[in-house]
């Protein structure tokens, strides 16, 4: 299984969730036993079920592939910003052929970051919702970019799971304020670029306010950047711009150093300082990310994860498709051999003759007797494991998962495809079905008795 984080760990079993919600019970028996296995409270067995079923399910690499979408959205939305704010620095300069209206490049560079910086300051302290157009489109863009059909209940998921503790918010928080500071930097890198290799003049213009207006106005906005360093025009630089004369060097000096310092100040300062906050209030939330054992789906679970006594319980639909099988380590199970035969007709002799080293588990030929035996296995997995079958049968899928699930609580698993009686030949293509599925599953099968091997581990 792939490393996963806390994070990741909290996201599959919410996925899981809604999609038992959604689909209902999911085939849980091996998994609730291995939970079981590995002991726990509640909280750690509902994880270990839910990264079993997700790892089984594909929703582990479902997972990884909404990730790489996840990055790719980000990426692309990184390239737009970019973009965007070396156009905010053209759209406010020009090309230097005519004065730039100070007030008016100003108003390029920060009037929409500020409008939609007030809405969203406005949306979070009225209803607290994040609301934000980015962070839905980056969502949107992951599941597209994702290309995995079982990725397209982890968006959901992660949602139910970080607005359950209001940790919503600020991740996508982190991401808008994240964007549009990289787009208010790369503006002000544009506008340094552009007033270092160009020579622009700088105006203000008015029809119905005063003068007086305009040097209020721009030492009010200066204020803040003059105490940082940058430089501000003063009254007689701002009165003679405003009458249209040419700007002398000093002049648009002062109003280079004011256009930049206003934009750092009340256009990337803030955004700086929020996305720092969200930073800190997403991985404060993050670690204190716990799951909602008030779900009902997790209610009933706590009969079968931790149960006063073992019941079996109910027989749900087959999974969707076998897995193949990954047998114990080596250090796992180092000795004991098992001989179980699977749904033998009564007219076979069974057992075979065993040698005393071997055990015989009997037939397997009720849901008891499987539960019973897969749970002996688990707590006493043997070294090798011989399941003989009949292959007059067909194999199908409850057969192929029942192998699936023996040959996981074994070191090492064969299967014993028995031969036939003389008045009941084998059908060719049938043998050919079960040699195709086992060696889908990755099981080795032998016609002949191979109880040489069972019994010394080798042949």
């Amino acid at each position: 299984m792939t490393q996963l984080t806390e994070l990741d760990t909290h996201w599959l079993t919410e996925a899981v969730r809604l999609r038992e919600a959604q689909a209902g019970p999911l085939e849980d028996q091996e998994a609730n036993r291995q939970a079981r296995h590995q002991g726990g409270d509640l909280t750690t067995r509902i994880q270990r079920r839910a990264l079993w079923l997700a790892d089984r399910d594909g929703l582990v690499e479902a997972l990884r592939h909404w990730k790489q979408g996840a990055r790719l959205a980000l990426l692309g939305l990184m390239l737009l910003a970019l973009f965007s704010g070396a156009g905010l620095a053209f759209a406010a300069l020009g090309d230097g052929q005519r004065p730039v209206n100070v007030f008016w490049a100003l108003g390029s560079l920060l009037g929409v970051n500020l409008v939609l910086l007030l809405g969203w300051a406005v949306g979070f302290s009225l209803s607290g919702a994040h609301g934000e157009g980015l962070g839905r489109l980056w969502l949107w863009l992951s599941a597209r970019l994702a290309r995995d059909a079982k990725a397209t209940q982890l968006a959901p998921a992660l949602l139910v799971l970080l607005q359950r503790q209001r940790l919503d918010r600020w991740l996508l928080g982190l991401m808008v304020h994240g964007l549009w500071l990289l787009a208010l930097s790369t503006a002000l890198v544009m506008a340094l670029v552009l007033l270092a290799t160009r020579r622009y003049g700088f105006v203000w213009e008015t029809t119905i306010l005063g003068s007086d207006t305009f040097v209020g106005l721009t030492q009010a906005l200066g204020a803040l950047p003059a105490s940082l360093g940058f430089n501000v025009p003063d009254v007689g630089m701002i009165r003679s711009s405003g009458a249209d004369q040419p700007s002398f060097d000093l002049a648009r000096q002062a109003w280079a150093g004011w256009l930049l310092g206003v934009l750092v100040v009340y256009g990337i300062l803030p955004r700086l300082l929020l996305a720092l906050l969200c930073l800190w209030r997403w991985r404060r939330g993050r670690a204190r990310l716990t799951l909602d054992l008030d779900q009902p789906a997790y209610g009933q679970l706590r009969a079968h994860l931790m149960p006063s006594s073992e019941r079996l319980g109910v027989q749900d639909a087959a999974p969707e498709r076998l897995h193949q099988v990954q047998a114990l380590p080596a250090n796992a199970s180092d000795e004991g051999a098992v001989l179980v035969g699977l749904e033998l007709d009564d007219r076979r002799p069974w057992p075979p003759s065993l040698p005393i080293r071997v055990t015989d588990a009997g037939l397997l030929d009720s849901r008891a007797s499987r539960q019973r035996l897969l749970e002996q296995l688990s707590h006493y997995p043997p070294a090798r494991l011989l399941v003989a079958c009949d292959p007059l049968r067909s194999p199908d899928r409850g057969s192929l998962s029942l192998l699936a699930e023996l040959a996981r609580t074994a070191g090492d698993t064969r299967i014993w495809l028995l031969p036939a009686a003389p008045d009941l030949p084998v059908d060719p293509a049938r043998l050919d079905d079960w040699h195709q599925a086992l060696a889908q599953l990755g099981l080795p099968a032998d016609s002949t008795s191979p109880l040489t091997w069972l019994e010394h581990g080798h042949d």
